[in-house]
């Protein structure tokens, strides 16, 4: 009888067991499916749950997919989409008339992003962080009035060290020094290294603290991965330079390779309004933290022949602005594509756009590292580069260091440069900004740099030789990409 009561006993235990795993994987799958996230990440977020029914769950609370809902700051953009009217109406009959695509995308990212086709009066392309820091200190002595920066990495090391002294050094000038951090990205930057800028009057703030505990759910996955600099609302720069040594050439041999953009004009307009927006959004929507005059951070400035176009993305803009701005980019292509991308992760419809230019006669080329500072992705990106080649893409490996630049050089007057990445993370996750380029100018320039960039990389060989558990490594790392 103790047998049977035993026997019986275990079938309510897995009775009781089941019940609860349905329940679960009910709950759970309700839960991920009202996120409306890309089907393979739902997918694959699904499959995970069933696999690891506490783990798993723990998991996707902290680190799976959210949207943001976060209050733009309206009258910037209404008060400075109001003053430019005129000169955007203007600057949109300069676009070349007979490219009827060129304003189909530039329509595009001013509908996804609110931000208006504009010009700048200068232009340059700055090559590696040496060039980069040359160009951002000359700028931050030359400031009178102000000067922001919004990074995701900001080290406390030789590089940083001796931005933070010339800030510190323009704020006891009377200059207002505002740095924007992320709290993830930007973790080292401790009180100790932070207070001479502190008691020189420059202010800082930290974009998404991670700690736990500091929110019901804490925003992991939502980081500033913005690199911005303003100064005087007249001078901008943005790209895919943090603020670190291992960026750094005269200081680290192997630094990574970049390339950031300097520009003047009417177009650092919008790239101060991100940051305005950013530097609100981190003090608690704080009125304090805005001028009552905007004109003390959005200056005037004249028209320049460069057109160019502000467009940022992130979790609280379910339009997924970048993510457009690349793809109608793509499909707009008649002649070239030439990509350059530290984290190649493509979504399906991004790769079926270079696939699909490619077989109808587009020169697509992809430049990836051979080896990025994340094996998973490294992984990833080979697992499509099969498929591409097959349907012609050519894609290269840079060999030189680890490749940090994130461009698109497409005809001969279209250009994309920023601090977005071609994968899941900075098309759907983290706060970017890019910048789009109409006409010759940065097209050119970032045509000139992908073909010196090829020098020292190597063509990618269809089907190359790799031993079976690489393949295996390759392939289970594709079908977590949409998790990266």
């Amino acid at each position: 009888m103790d047998w049977i009561a035993s026997q019986l006993d275990q079938e309510h235990v897995k009775l009781w067991l089941s019940i609860g795993w349905s329940v679960y994987i009910v709950v759970v799958s309700v839960w991920i499916l009202l996120q409306r996230s890309q089907p393979v990440a739902t997918l694959s977020w699904l499959l995970s749950m069933a696999a690891l029914p506490v783990v798993g769950l723990v998991v996707y609370y902290y680190f799976g997919p959210q949207r943001m809902k976060r209050q733009r700051i309206k009258r910037l953009r209404s008060r400075k989409r109001s003053r430019l009217r005129a000169s955007t109406q203007r600057i949109r009959e300069r676009l070349p008339q007979d490219y009827v695509r060129l304003h189909q995308v530039a329509q595009l990212v001013a509908a996804a992003s609110e931000f208006p086709v504009c010009s700048a009066t200068g232009m340059r392309l700055l090559v590696g962080g040496a060039a980069t820091f040359d160009a951002i200190t000359e700028a931050v002595r030359a400031a009178t009035h102000h000067v922001h920066l919004e990074y995701y990495i900001y080290e406390p090391d030789v590089t940083g060290t001796a931005l933070r002294d010339l800030l510190a050094e323009k704020a006891r000038q009377g200059v207002q020094v505002r740095l924007l951090v992320d709290a993830l990205g930007s973790k080292k930057l401790g009180r100790k290294f932070l207070k001479p800028l502190l008691d020189a009057g420059a202010e800082v703030a930290r974009f998404h603290d991670a700690k736990i505990g500091r929110r019901l759910r804490p925003v992991i996955n939502f980081r500033t991965h913005r690199k911005i600099l303003v100064c005087d609302g007249k001078v901008g720069f943005t790209g895919g330079v943090n603020v670190t040594d291992e960026e750094n050439e005269r200081i680290c041999a192997d630094a990574y390779h970049d390339v950031h953009l300097q520009m003047e004009g009417a177009i650092v307009g919008w790239l101060q309004t991100v940051f305005m927006e950013d530097w609100a959004y981190a003090n608690d929507h704080n009125p304090r933290q805005l001028p009552e005059k905007l004109e003390e951070w959005l200056p005037d400035c004249d028209d320049g022949n460069k057109l160019m176009q502000v467009v940022t993305s992130g979790p609280d803009n379910r339009l997924d602005a970048i993510y457009r701005a690349y793809l109608a980019a793509i499909n707009a292509a008649e002649k070239r594509i030439w990509l350059t991308t530290p984290y190649f992760v493509p979504t399906e419809a991004a790769l079926a756009a270079l696939t699909n230019a490619s077989l109808r006669g587009v020169d697509v080329r992809i430049l990836v590292p051979k080896k990025s500072d994340s094996a998973l992705v490294t992984a990833a990106a080979r697992s499509y580069f099969d498929e591409l080649i097959r349907c012609g893409v050519r894609v290269y490996e840079y060999e030189a260091s680890m490749l940090h630049s994130k461009t698109l050089a497409v005809d001969d007057n279209l250009a994309i440069i920023g601090t977005a990445n071609f994968d899941y993370r900075s098309f759907f996750l983290n706060y970017e900004v890019c910048v789009m380029g109409y006409g010759p100018d940065l097209n050119q320039a970032l045509a000139q740099q992908f073909l010196a960039d090829l020098k020292n990389s190597l063509a990618v060989p269809y089907k190359s030789e790799k031993r079976f558990f690489r393949r295996v490594f390759d392939s289970a790392a594709r079908l977590t990409s949409p998790l990266l």
